[in-house]
């Protein structure tokens, strides 16, 4: 079997249907797969309000009510459509400066992050209303292509807000694979690093360093659009804090504490959601297996990966990459894995800006997105929305979005003939 069909090693899912992203590693032993199982229905529970026999503690604040609501079929969130409500988006918010750890500043009244939705009888902080401004621009051929620019402006804000509040929209990124890349060793991410360009390529990549919550230190960021989360666990445990209003061990206290919608009623136990629950949603994630390639000998494909690599987008999108050695858990033991990814942050120019930092990233630099499964987005998703906000509707707009370090990779892109440009997209689409 030719080895790069196994996006994930060992832990390849051959499956080309709606359900390609919800596959559990293969192999796990009879009491690790029932445990995969506890995360599953507890990843896909909803949450309501307390007291209830059955999930209680959601918000009072919150974005959603479970974490499959935004992560559909553990893939990839959508943009919310014409008059639609972003409340399956998430919005970022800070002040200027650094705050505790090197981390964003939070807003007062506010927090890190939007919730737009609340309990009864309690007031959401309010919702972004999202405009979009359509520009035409041309490949070199001559062939005709936009590219639509977000506008984000705040409603029915329950307070004031800050005239100075930097904001930052998310959508839901896919979830599966997860363990894989939180099983690479920290030197392999940090081989590829150049923060100065040494090497003269115009590539840059930078790790994030961010606080681990549960340590008590600075170490290597990986997950998130900026690499602001360091391992699965805080990833998890901070989304049931901010996206549901779900206290854990590591984050105790309320989204809303100091706030007017903070509900400082005694609970019946320390935290809403018990460590086991915690370790089980989080093992969920991390036992996840990744699609297989397709369609890799395909004429176009064969030429697409050519072209891929002529264009110089593995340069960032670096399809190999090498788990370390685990014999605790041989599943995610030393796996050549192919993620097209190199976790760390680059500058992709003002075009995608969110001019907020995030820890070590600056407000234009971004962390490399994995592209493995991405072929699958409309499969699975029902759309193909791509970049952190969902701007593009297809991956050559994706492509066409990038700037900055990828700039030189986009315009060899732009250059190519239009039979080139398909056949790069036919690559992406079997990844």
């Amino acid at each position: 079997m030719n080895e790069e069909i196994l996006n994930g090693g060992a832990e390849t899912a051959f499956d080309e249907g709606s359900g390609a992203y919800s596959h559990a590693f293969s192999g796990m032993a009879a009491n690790l797969v029932r445990v995969h199982e506890i995360g599953d229905k507890e990843f896909n529970s909803t949450f309501v309000s307390a007291p209830a026999p059955l999930n209680p503690g959601l918000g009072p604040i919150f974005n959603n009510v479970s974490c499959g609501s935004c992560h559909v079929s553990d893939g990839r969130g959508k943009v919310p459509g014409i008059g639609e409500s972003a409340a399956n988006m998430l919005f970022r918010l800070s002040l200027p400066g650094e705050g505790s750890h090197g981390g964003p500043v939070p807003v007062p009244g506010y927090g890190d992050q939007l919730q737009t939705r609340a309990l009864v009888g309690v007031t959401a902080e309010g919702d972004v209303k999202i405009v979009y401004t359509e520009q035409a621009y041309q490949f070199a051929d001559g062939v005709s292509y936009s590219l639509r620019t977000p506008d984000y402006a705040f409603i029915s804000l329950y307070t004031a807000m800050p005239g100075n509040v930097l904001l930052s929209p998310r959508v839901a990124a896919p979830v599966f694979g997860l363990g894989l890349l939180e099983a690479i060793r920290e030197q392999s991410i940090l081989a590829n690093a150049d923060p100065d360009d040494k090497d003269g390529d115009g590539i840059s990549g930078k790790p994030n360093y961010v606080w681990d919550v549960l340590h008590q230190k600075s170490v290597l960021g990986r997950f998130g659009w900026k690499a602001n989360q360091p391992n699965l666990l805080q990833q998890t445990a901070a989304a049931y804090n901010g996206d549901i209003g779900i206290t854990t061990m590591l984050f105790p206290l309320e989204s809303s504490q100091g706030q007017t919608q903070f509900d400082s009623a005694p609970s019946s136990k320390t935290y809403e959601l018990t460590d086991s629950l915690l370790y089980n949603t989080q093992f969920y994630v991390r036992t996840l297996a990744v699609p297989a390639r397709r369609n890799l000998t395909d004429p176009n494909v064969v030429n697409g990966k050519a072209l891929f690599l002529r264009a110089g987008c593995d340069k960032c999108h670096k399809p190999d990459m090498r788990t370390a050695v685990d014999v605790s858990f041989p599943s995610l033991s030393n796996q050549l894995i192919h993620p097209f990814t190199d976790l760390l942050l680059h500058d992709m120019g003002p075009g995608l800006a969110d001019n907020r930092p995030d820890f070590k990233a600056t407000g234009s630099e971004w962390r490399t997105a994995p592209l493995w499964g991405i072929g699958l987005t409309q499969k699975v998703n029902g759309h193909t929305n791509f970049l952190h906000d969902g701007r593009a509707r297809n991956l050559m707009e994706a492509i066409m979005w990038h700037g900055g370090e990828a700039l030189a990779a986009k315009n060899k892109v732009s250059n190519f003939s239009r039979t080139e440009r398909d056949a790069i997209i036919a690559y992406l689409n079997s990844l």
